[in-house]
């Protein structure tokens, strides 16, 4: 499914990419020269770098997620009390050593996405037109939607991670365990686990600001745009 969502996101790019020159030449002959080409070719390398970084930071969130679900599964069905606290340790350990295996690439991912949002903008107060304006921004928003996904699903795992002491704290053990489980889940969220990027933990909470502050930017940026282009007509 992600693969799918992925190479339909490219292919939409390019075909957009497409659109936008055929638009803003307001001619068909131009689609065929070379400029046009070159910048189809263009548009369809950069964004396939970013998406296929974007669609391997999938693959490694997704299997970060089912190591956690099988996990609560053990715990619901087969694991003793006083395992918990170790496969915890394995789990958290791998967690954190996939984490600090791709932040790099999560960061590049991040820089993207903050240079992406402003230069939209920019491409929709110079090139005026409706039509023109929303052919050129959609596959750079289309490529925005694609880093904001592994953003979201990075920060899940911090999520799911948040919710296992509430599912640990929650099954009985037999009379007699209500200390050792107490232990057991305090340990587990003291422990912090998550998914990490540079010793900071990735919440839904820090994306969700993130696009409410690129947003405020985004229409900052555009309100100045449009007033600085109403003053030069006047």
């Amino acid at each position: 499914r992600d693969r799918a969502m992925f190479l339909l996101l490219w292919w939409s790019i390019i075909l957009l990419g497409g659109l936008s020159k055929y638009v803003s030449s307001r001619s068909g002959a131009e689609l065929l020269s070379m400029h046009v080409t070159v910048y189809v070719l263009l548009v369809a390398m950069f964004s396939g770098v970013i998406l296929s970084v974007a669609h391997a930071m999938v693959y490694v969130c997704r299997s970060l997620i089912v190591m956690l679900d099988a996990f609560c599964c053990d715990v619901v069905g087969q694991l003793a009390l006083d395992e918990i606290g170790h496969v915890w340790n394995l789990t958290q350990a791998v967690l954190r050593k996939a984490s600090t295996a791709v932040e790099n690439c999560l960061l590049a991912l991040c820089v993207v996405l903050a240079f992406t949002v402003p230069l939209l903008v920019v491409d929709v107060a110079i090139l005026g037109g409706p039509s023109a304006s929303f052919t050129t921004v959609l596959p750079g928003f289309l490529v925005t939607c694609g880093i904001l996904y592994v953003l979201f699903l990075a920060a899940t795992i911090s999520e799911k991670c948040a919710c296992i002491p509430s599912l640990v704290n929650a099954i009985s053990f037999g009379p007699g365990t209500d200390y050792a489980r107490h232990h057991i889940v305090e340990y587990i969220k003291n422990s912090a686990a998550g998914f990490y990027v540079f010793s900071m933990r990735l919440t839904t909470s820090m994306v969700l600001k993130l696009m409410y502050v690129w947003c405020i930017v985004a229409v900052g940026q555009f309100t100045r745009l449009d007033a600085s282009g109403q003053g030069v007509a006047q």
